[in-house]
């Protein structure tokens, strides 16, 4: 299981990027847009720089929505390889029959 702190940290993180999203694309936009004058893409940077940095979507980490765990992580699962393997021996997981050999 992971730290408290840390799985609050990053559902504060994920609250930031869905709060600023559309104010980063609309900046990203106007920096991206070479028909603009350089003064403006310029100002447009500045205040995008000016945003959180917990704002950005690259600082977003997947977590086992079960236990917290940032390693090993199946995307389509959304769960770590150690809850899957949990959930499977316990039979919660359809199709999944338990290995042996």
């Amino acid at each position: 299981m992971a730290k408290k702190s840390m799985i609050a940290r990053e559902k504060k993180r994920e609250a930031l990027v869905k709060k600023y999203a559309a104010k980063r694309a609309a900046l990203k936009e106007i920096i991206s847009d070479e028909s603009k004058p350089m003064e403006e893409r310029f100002r447009a940077s500045l205040k995008l720089a000016k945003l959180p940095r917990n704002s950005s979507a690259v600082r977003l980490h997947n977590r086992c929505q079960l236990t917290g765990r940032p390693h090993a992580y199946y995307r389509k699962l959304k769960i770590s390889r150690i809850a899957l393997r949990d959930l499977g021996s316990a039979g919660q997981i359809p199709g999944m029959v338990k290995s042996s050999w």
